[in-house]
């Protein structure tokens, strides 16, 4: 049977270390967030797999880990695209266009919701609040970038940028 240390690369195991010394021996498990944030930013998505080696590095239950990780959005659990994009779908963002606006990108894109486009370049969701419910529709570009007042026109520029700078790149 593979071990965490199998599993993972030194490289890994010295970042994971990095969060784990930011608290206390008995507590290892408030890493748990950072740990899967290292993991997706190296690996696009988190697996199974990794969920039950994290576990055993953090010394709790695989559940557990898999609770936090299916919680929050942030965390991909496939592949998803270069730029994956959360519209804002709760109720504040639906008053001022959000499901409008999702529905628009679905077309744009030619997707469904859920779904990333042929060319792996861009994955649409649905997203809860985002916390700026006065800039609705809010939208969330690979989880950093948020982008507010989020009009078809603002839409389609962003996309049409997103796509010209990928092709630059």
């Amino acid at each position: 049977m593979n071990t965490h240390t199998d599993f993972f690369s030194e490289q890994t195991m010295a970042r994971f270390q990095h969060e784990l010394d930011k608290y206390p021996a008995d507590q290892k498990q408030s890493a748990v967030i950072a740990c899967l944030s290292i993991l997706q930013q190296e690996h696009g998505f988190v697996t199974p797999a990794h969920e039950k080696a994290l576990a055993q590095v953090l010394e709790m239950p695989v559940m557990a880990v898999h609770e936090v990780f299916t919680f929050y959005n942030m965390f991909n659990q496939k592949p998803v695209g270069r730029f994956k994009i959360n519209v804002c779908t709760n109720l504040p963002c639906q008053l001022r266009g959000g499901q409008k606006a999702l529905e628009h990108l679905c077309k744009k894109l030619d997707v469904e919701v859920g779904q990333t486009t042929q060319d792996g370049m861009f994955t649409l969701q649905p997203g809860e609040c985002m916390g700026a419910c006065a800039d609705a529709p809010v939208l969330l570009v690979n989880d950093r970038n948020m982008c507010s007042f989020m009009s078809h026109d603002k839409l389609d520029q962003l996309i049409d940028g997103l796509q010209k700078a990928e092709a630059h790149s």
